[in-house]
């Protein structure tokens, strides 16, 4: 698999954030097991990627790797790993396959909702089993309409409604939503054995780019729940959501942030063994072999540019989210806000990477992208279906109303 020219490799290396104790393997190893992975990823990227499958083949090699588990407590029968190596990861499967690296962002942000809303004691029960039957979390806990309604029922709850267009579903061994009580209108997460019976999952998600992420619709059918199945509240209210809680949000889009780095860098690193094959759209005279077209060098020079950029940006708002992570109960709300901010700005520095990558690197290439056996068009489809759903517009303007008059930005949850 071709590397892009920006580094991937960025983030600052950090001690754990959990009370696990040192980590089981080191940074170094899980971005060697990432590398091999995404390289076996590429190899018949393009044929999975049009056949449009469920990815239960992919989700294998993620937990045959160890993947799955990365971010469990190595206490608990896991990797042990921090999040600035759980985004490199997500970033290094990206560059291969952007599906594939969105399943397993959103699979670490759900499995790790547990550590963040949970009581302590609940939240390791949570991530042994989930370590100790390799689970892979799908759903989502981002607000939907209609809502999923959650009612009181003996000494548990029964769950009822449809969640649309969830990332994971398909493949998922645990579901993890957002549902509302009924007798108190709080937004709970809540954990779901899709296997379970009133618990009915549809493929009909059916979107043009993003298609190996597992998305669809889940009906729940008078589901019924323990207590112990109720992580905790989702209330955007700063009353009940503690502070540590509110980095559920900022985490969930550093995870956006490193799917598009991956992206750009994905797309120019094919894009560059095409060219250093002496392939060149506008000065076909130069000799084959010889890449040194000036439009050519012009366009990866900007391209770099974008991505390394982007690149840096996320690397500090990754720095910024393991300090809070760190930080325990001295945690404020002013820091939740300033971790938030420097996310959304690298979100739309990713952004900007993603889309001009995806599509310039059409240019480069020139008429022969179009090739539905290069398969490159899946980069350009991927970036924009992931940023439709995560518009860069509401990014800018949390920072330009925290820049100018100090507002916190709203609890909104991304998956």
């Amino acid at each position: 698999m071709g590397v892009a020219p920006a580094p991937s490799r960025t983030v600052p290396q950090l001690p754990p954030s959990g009370p696990s104790g040192p980590p089981r393997f080191d940074r170094a190893h899980w971005l060697h097991v990432a590398r091999e992975t995404a390289d076996d990823l590429a190899t018949d990227a393009v044929a999975r990627e049009q056949a449009g499958k469920a990815p239960f083949d992919e989700v294998s090699r993620l937990r045959e790797a160890g993947l799955l588990t990365l971010l469990v407590p190595a206490g608990s029968g896991g990797g042990g790993a921090d999040w600035g190596t759980a985004l490199a990861v997500v970033r290094e499967i990206a560059t291969a396959d952007a599906a594939i690296g969105q399943l397993l962002g959103c699979h670490y942000v759900l499995a790790y909702a547990a550590r963040l809303l949970a009581e302590p004691g609940s939240a390791e029960h949570i991530e042994r089993r989930s370590a100790a039957g390799q689970w892979c979390w799908g759903g989502g806990v981002g607000r939907q309409e209609p809502r999923l309604a959650l009612v009181r029922s003996g000494d548990g709850y029964v769950l009822n409604g449809r969640q649309s267009y969830s990332t994971g579903v398909l493949v998922a061994d645990r579901l993890a939503v957002r549902a509302v009580s009924a007798d108190t209108g709080e937004p709970l997460a809540v954990v779901v054995d899709p296997a379970g019976p009133g618990v009915r999952i549809d493929n009909d998600a059916d979107p043009f780019g993003q298609r190996l992420a597992a998305g669809g619709s889940v009906e729940f059918d008078g589901v019924r729940l323990g207590s112990d199945d109720v992580l905790g509240p989702l209330s955007a209210d700063e009353d009940v959501l503690s502070p540590a809680a509110s980095l559920a949000a900022p985490l969930g889009r550093l995870v956006s942030v490193h799917l598009r780095l991956g992206i750009a860098e994905g797309v120019l690193g094919e894009a560059r063994e095409y060219s250093r094959a002496g392939h060149s759209p506008w000065h076909p005279e130069w000799p084959a072999g010889s890449p040194q077209d000036p439009q050519t060098l012009a366009a990866y020079g900007e391209l770099t540019v974008l991505t390394r950029s982007a690149s840096a940006l996320a690397a500090e708002a990754v720095a910024a989210l393991e300090n809070g992570l760190r930080a325990g109960p001295g945690l404020t709300y002013d820091d939740c806000a300033e971790v938030s901010i420097l996310v959304a700005v690298a979100e739309a520095a990713a952004a900007r990477a993603a889309h001009e990558s995806t599509a310039r690197a059409l240019d480069i290439i020139g008429a022969r992208s179009a090739s539905a056996r290069l398969g490159l068009d899946r980069f350009w489809r991927n970036a924009r279906t992931h940023t439709l759903y995560e518009p860069v517009a509401h990014r800018l303007r949390d920072v330009g109303d925290y820049f100018l008059n100090g507002a916190h930005p709203a609890f909104k949850l991304p998956v």
